[in-house]
């Protein structure tokens, strides 16, 4: 039996079957941007809901957590003064550590994180200010919606997995596919999974077809 590759992203992608996991809110808050030499972002997501919120952001330029998130602000007007060179949250913050510790910074975040940027910047004497902008939540399938035997599942975040397991049980033929090694941590030990070369959706797409033809070439 051939596998199916299911993407459990927001945003679905051509020839693949889309099961979205999450939603976002974005959360009712008010920020006086001119108290701020830098805005710092971990996600595409804050930088989309924060243009709701404010579009005054852009008048501070800003921290991204990798390329994807770089882009979303610079297509929205932001300017980028630094990238961190790998998709984690720890690594940011190392550069913040090194580059910007008299900077006055305001991680615009998620209200739930994989990485607690402000406890790990207090170790080095560096006050974050935080703002919540946004939240997530599960969506709920029915058991007829669970994926097929040997299906090749795409997790793009933690949020993805904890949504995932909230409506499903994992089946031993399936293979996942994640982003990156944060999110890998989130997987049961029993779970048989692959990492995406790059922390982007399509690198993942890219890893779970190549799956797919090596298992059809067998």
């Amino acid at each position: 039996m051939s596998k199916l590759i299911y993407l459990l992203s927001p945003i679905a992608a051509k020839d693949i079957i889309h099961l979205p996991m999450i939603s976002f809110s974005i959360l009712d808050v008010d920020i006086d941007f001119s108290e701020y030499d830098l805005l710092m972002f971990t996600s595409k997501q804050a930088v989309k809901s924060i243009e709701q919120i404010n579009p005054e952001w852009k008048t501070v330029p800003c921290l991204a957590i990798g390329e994807s998130t770089a882009k979303m602000i610079m297509s929205l007007g932001g300017e980028v003064v630094h990238q961190a060179q790998n998709f984690y949250g720890q690594t940011l913050s190392q550069d913040i550590v090194t580059l910007f510790k008299e900077k006055k910074i305001l991680y615009l975040r998620p209200k739930e994180v994989s990485f607690d940027a402000r406890a790990y910047l207090e170790t080095q004497g560096i006050v974050l200010d935080e703002k919540n902008i946004y939240e997530t939540s599960c969506f709920s399938y029915d058991k007829t919606k669970k994926p097929s035997k040997n299906a090749i599942i795409i997790f793009t975040s933690p949020s993805t997995i904890r949504c995932f397991f909230k409506s499903f049980d994992w089946d031993k033929s399936y293979t996942a596919v994640v982003i990156g090694e944060v999110t890998k941590k989130h997987l049961p030990a029993y779970v048989c999974v692959e990492v995406a070369s790059s922390p982007q959706i399509e690198a993942c797409i890219t890893k779970a077809k190549e799956l797919l033809l090596s298992s059809n070439s067998k």
